[in-house]
């Protein structure tokens, strides 16, 4: 039977039981903190394939919570899906896990069809068996699909920001990946009835983001002193969203969210790539006057010597297809569920810096492959 518009899955203080996919990475990992600290009550089950940009560690302090549960696995096995539905008895699923690096996506773009496609589609396929037509179905479920604004494509500069009702138009084949596993969400809800949400967000950047990304890769780059590679011209503009305001957003949707709807989450800051940064140089400068010990920290920092950061600062050639702004109209999340990001630009980029540099150990496994080594060896 098809869901009943504008139903919502209300808050309850009953325990709940949620399959996060991709728990591991960025955004999933934050998301899990979040949730098992504003619902201690709920059970919590991770699924990550751990691939290059899924770091177990992100999880460290939640095997205290006697209801999490970590499994390593894919999400396109449905075998291992269905044995979680029925273990768990899952009434909710946030699927984060997906490939999400556009460069990787224009060189590599046949995973990003099998993690991003035909995985979400195995997903819903699980979701559907288990929660529709048993007897034994929750009568609440909700599957959230975690997506992106670069679904909607690219904006001049005056052109008005994405809202929920801008045409799809995906211009690089990570963003057409994800814009086939929105519609197939959008599908399984008005075919099988499926009790689903999408969120589509604008740039996320905070703690456990993988230094492929602009801000951490920078950070990281201007602490060891190597180049800091810009895109062409460094114009191209994205609306910015620190982790845990997505985090607060999603958890709207799904306590609030019309099912069947779509909810665009942004962080009401625009900025170009070559402001941002400028501004981590200077952020980065000013933090090693304020904390003179850095220096013997990092050594091969710039600051560390009294230099200037943005001497790395290096414009290397464009990126295939590069598209030039993006922008979050988010008034209906506003309006609708009552959504505020808490942080600024600023703060969040403070916050940011603050956590990469109380966590060199971190990104240092990451990035010289040591957590590679210790995964292989546990996880094979």
């Amino acid at each position: 039977m098809r869901t009943v518009p504008g139903f919502r899955f209300v808050t309850q203080k009953s325990m709940r039981s949620l399959l996060v996919t991709g728990g591991a990475g960025f955004i999933g990992a934050n998301f899990v903190h979040y949730w098992a600290a504003n619902y201690p009550q709920d059970r919590i089950v991770v699924l990550d394939a751990l691939t290059y940009a899924g770091n177990i560690a992100n999880l460290s302090g939640l095997e205290q919570n006697s209801d999490y549960y970590f499994t390593h696995g894919d999400i396109a096995d449905t075998e291992l899906l269905s044995s979680l539905f029925a273990e768990h008895k899952l009434d909710t699923v946030v699927h984060f896990a997906a490939e999400s690096h556009v460069d990787r996506s224009i060189h590599e773009p046949d995973a990003f069809i099998q993690t991003n496609v035909i995985g979400t589609h195995s997903l819903l396929r699980a979701a559907r068996e288990a929660w529709l037509g048993r007897d034994d179905a929750p009568a609440i479920h909700r599957f959230h699909h975690v997506s992106t604004d670069e679904v909607y494509g690219t904006l001049g500069a005056d052109d008005p920001a994405f809202t929920e009702r801008t045409p799809y138009s995906p211009n690089s084949p990570y963003a057409a990946s994800k814009a086939a596993s929105d519609h197939l969400v959008r599908a399984y809800h008005h075919t099988y009835g499926l009790q689903v949400t999408t969120s589509n967000c604008s740039n996320n950047y905070g703690p456990f983001q993988f230094p492929e990304k602009l801000i951490p890769l920078m950070i990281v780059n201007a602490l060891t002193g190597k180049p800091l590679p810009v895109y062409g011209d460094g114009s191209n503009i994205r609306d910015w969203l620190y982790v845990a305001d997505h985090c607060h957003g999603i958890e709207l949707v799904l306590t609030e969210g019309l099912v069947g709807e779509v909810y665009n989450i942004g962080g009401n800051n625009e900025r170009c790539n070559l402001d941002i940064v400028n501004d981590i140089c200077r952020r980065i400068d000013a933090v090693f006057n304020a904390r003179p010990n850095l220096a013997a920290l990092f050594p091969d920092a710039p600051a560390a010597s009294g230099q200037q950061t943005e001497s790395l600062i290096t414009f290397v050639k464009d990126r295939l297809g590069h598209d030039w702004r993006y922008a979050i109209d988010a008034t209906r999340a506003e309006t609708e569920l009552n959504y505020a990001p808490q942080d600024n630009f600023d703060s969040g980029l403070d916050r940011t810096i603050d956590w990469m540099l109380a966590n060199e150990s971190w990104w240092r496994a990451v990035m010289d492959g040591s957590y590679r080594d210790w995964l292989k060896k546990n996880y094979t």
